[in-house]
């Protein structure tokens, strides 16, 4: 690999002849821009705003330009005879966790590579040096017309530099988190643990650029004449989530199904035949999903009602109407019954308050009572049996009129 930048590492009174290596490369596809009408490629020319001239590349050098717009130049022999101890040297400041290092501040990354025989011995000290203590190394180097901070590692058996944004480059999140006070519940946090379980761990190597792949695949299939544009997928929908428990169910769901795993039972009661349904009732709204119905039995939530139980308004009221109905059908053959009831009727209703009367006067050994109490039902009855008989009759003839 072609080195940027020979320098060495200051590790106190240790001096490491070293070459910078870039360690990432981009594998994003370039475009060119061309004229619409015939194809041919757009280029900018470098003109001197003066003279108007086209100027290349050998002819431009670098200037600073004050407030008032006068510019001062400035040339790469200037920069190379700057007091700074770093200009050729990664100057190791100390050592700490890696831990405490902010990703945030994270930059490109290199490979530092012993330059020489004998920077073999010194490199091989600091990597082992490294790996033992378990840290990293914090230095400064200046690279492109600038003093930069780095975080020195090993990877492998090279020990490898990541440029590190100094701290006052680091914006701080000010206006980022939502402003609305939000509760979660553990519920939701035991779910996204679940789903996060059910995720697990990735093979770093097996991620892939598809965006990559797709355009490649693209330009190959217009290179041959055989390329057919595919509708392009609709806009996600911008709605609100209204059932987050929902969501992180099936979320786990379906990383169970993509790893082939089997499916937990739902309990009863939850889950299945709750459809789905829109926020606003149509079709641009936010997905809504019914909330999951708590299991029977679960402490802490009431069991649902057995079928069967308590009857409904509506199924009693129906029911009295028809019994009224019934009722009312049957009125007149009931007067009907009575009108052909004799007077024996009642004799035998006397007959039956008699015995009734007997038994209860044999049962208390009060026998005069017993004799005198049925005599007074039985004469009580006879007149209730002819007062009977007397509306029978009367009523009889005003039936027939009717009718």
């Amino acid at each position: 690999m072609r080195s940027i930048w020979n320098g060495a590492i200051s590790f106190g009174l240790v001096s490491i002849p070293i070459k910078l290596v870039n360690a990432t490369e981009s594998h994003s596809i370039s475009f060119r821009q061309i004229h619409l009408a015939d194809g041919g490629r757009i280029r900018y020319r470098k003109v001197c705003e003066l003279d108007g001239e086209e100027v290349s590349g050998a002819e431009i050098g670098k200037g600073y330009e004050e407030a008032d717009g006068s510019v001062i130049p400035i040339t790469d022999e200037d920069l190379a005879q700057l007091p700074l101890a770093t200009a050729k040297t990664i100057e190791i400041m100390s050592f700490v966790p890696a831990e405490e290092i902010d990703p945030l501040q994270m930059d490109a990354a290199y490979y530092l590579a012993a330059n020489g025989a004998t920077a073999a011995k010194p490199y091989t000290l600091l990597r082992e040096a490294l790996k033992r203590s378990r840290k990293v190394a914090i230095a400064k180097y200046a690279l492109r017309g600038r003093e930069r901070l780095g975080m020195l590692r090993v990877v492998d058996d090279v020990i490898a530099m990541h440029g590190l944004l100094w701290p006052d480059e680091i914006r701080a999140p000010e206006g980022v988190a939502p402003d609305e006070k939000v509760a979660v519940r553990d519920a939701e946090l035991d779910l996204a643990d679940a789903l996060m379980a059910t995720l697990g761990e990735v093979e770093m190597a097996s991620l892939h650029d598809d965006y990559r792949d797709a355009v490649e695949a693209m330009i190959a299939a217009k290179a041959g004449g055989a390329f057919e544009p595919v509708e392009a997928a609709g806009e996600p929908a911008g709605g609100q989530v209204i059932d987050l428990m929902a969501a992180l169910e099936k979320s786990v769901r379906a990383a169970k199904a993509s790893r082939g795993e089997a499916e937990d039972e739902p309990a009863d009661g939850a889950g299945g035949g709750g459809g789905t349904g829109r926020a606003d009732g149509g079709d641009g709204g936010a997905e809504v999903t019914p909330i999951r119905r708590p299991a029977a039995g679960r402490k802490g939530t009431a069991a649902p009602k057995a079928v069967g139980g308590k009857k409904s308004t509506a199924t009693s009221a129906r029911k009295t109407a028809s019994a009224t109905a019934s009722a009312t059908a049957s009125a007149p053959a009931k007067r009907a019954t009575k009108s052909t009831t004799k007077t024996s009727g009642g004799a035998a209703s006397a007959r039956a308050g008699s015995g009734a009367g007997s038994g209860a006067g044999s049962g208390t050994g009060k026998k005069a009572a017993s004799t005198k109490s049925t005599a007074s039902k039985s004469s009580t009855a006879k007149g209730s049996s002819a007062a009977a008989a007397k509306k029978t009759k009367a009523a009889t003839p005003r039936r027939k009129t009717s009718a």
